[in-house]
């Protein structure tokens, strides 16, 4: 496998029909909004499907959340500890911070592409790997309107409760919202972790399938679409333009007939031509 030899920039867009795509602790749980009243899905939400489904594909991952671990390990800690070849390089006198980064990276995907910090409770040894994939939070095109239903559950949770079957609940969707987010592969970086142009397709791969197996009561399936990803390959380390210029060549907008927009299809998207630089344009799965 070779390592990545040029940069690769990516957009994504993706539509959320009556569903809440990424809950906001501080806020009851209520879908993410900016102050200006549109959606936001974090890049740690985004990363955490983009790790689900790598795992799908057959892919040793680090950062395991615990409803889809798949080796029994039920910590970080116990996860790096089974490598025999980071417990020999903790244990070393040496300490050798780059060969245990060399050695994460390696053996999980996940390292490889976003990077990962290695610091646990009783070993002295401390490790930052930067991993070349970014990834931006995904913001929505238009404001979006949040509804809240209140919910009660038909049953008491343990015989003797004094709490009623009537006990209150609440589930807040988005009606709809179109998002997109992007992101760029750095070939510096690539070089630094081993990320190689096959796992650069696994990436795509992902984007392209990002709501597989993620159906939840507040994402049911169908409700979450990938409706289309932007890959642009460039010929160099550096790439013929900047990810800012690249990703702004993608224009996305309200068609002018529609008021008040409910599908993919209410907008118009334009991709502005770079000389040089050839898009590929994927349909979400």
């Amino acid at each position: 496998m070779s390592v990545l030899d040029h940069k690769i920039d990516f957009k994504v867009i993706f539509s959320v029909t009556d569903a809440n795509p990424n809950g906001d602790p501080l806020n009851g749980n209520r879908p993410r909004q900016n102050f200006a009243g549109f959606g936001e899905v974090s890049d740690v939400c985004l990363k955490r499907k983009i790790r689900n489904r790598l795992q799908d594909l057959g892919q040793s991952v680090f950062v395991q959340s615990n409803d889809r671990a798949d080796d029994g390990f039920k910590s970080l800690k116990d996860r790096a500890d089974s490598v025999e070849e980071l417990n020999k390089i903790a244990k070393d006198k040496a300490k050798d911070a780059d060969a245990y980064a060399r050695a994460a990276a390696k053996t999980w995907i996940d390292v490889r592409a976003f990077g990962q910090v290695f610091a646990f409770k009783g070993i002295d040894l401390s490790v930052g790997v930067r991993g070349p994939v970014s990834i931006r939070t995904a913001t929505s095109i238009n404001q979006i309107d949040i509804n809240s239903m209140q919910i009660t559950k038909s049953v008491n949770s343990v015989t003797g409760d004094k709490k009623g079957s009537d006990t209150m609940g609440m589930k807040h969707f988005v009606d709809f919202g179109l998002y997109t987010f992007s992101g760029s592969i750095n070939v510096q970086l690539a070089e630094k972790t081993g990320f190689t142009e096959e796992d650069s397709q696994l990436i795509k791969e992902a984007l392209i399938t990002l709501f597989e197996n993620d159906s939840s009561s507040a994402r049911p399936d169908g409700s979450m679409e990938v409706n289309k990803v932007y890959w642009w390959e460039h010929s160099s380390k550096m790439g013929q333009y900047s990810s800012a210029k690249v990703h702004r060549s993608v224009k996305i907008k309200v068609k002018d007939d529609v008021t008040n927009p409910k599908s993919f299809e209410d907008f118009d998207i334009v991709v502005q031509e770079l000389p040089g630089l050839a898009v590929e344009e994927i349909d979400g799965l």
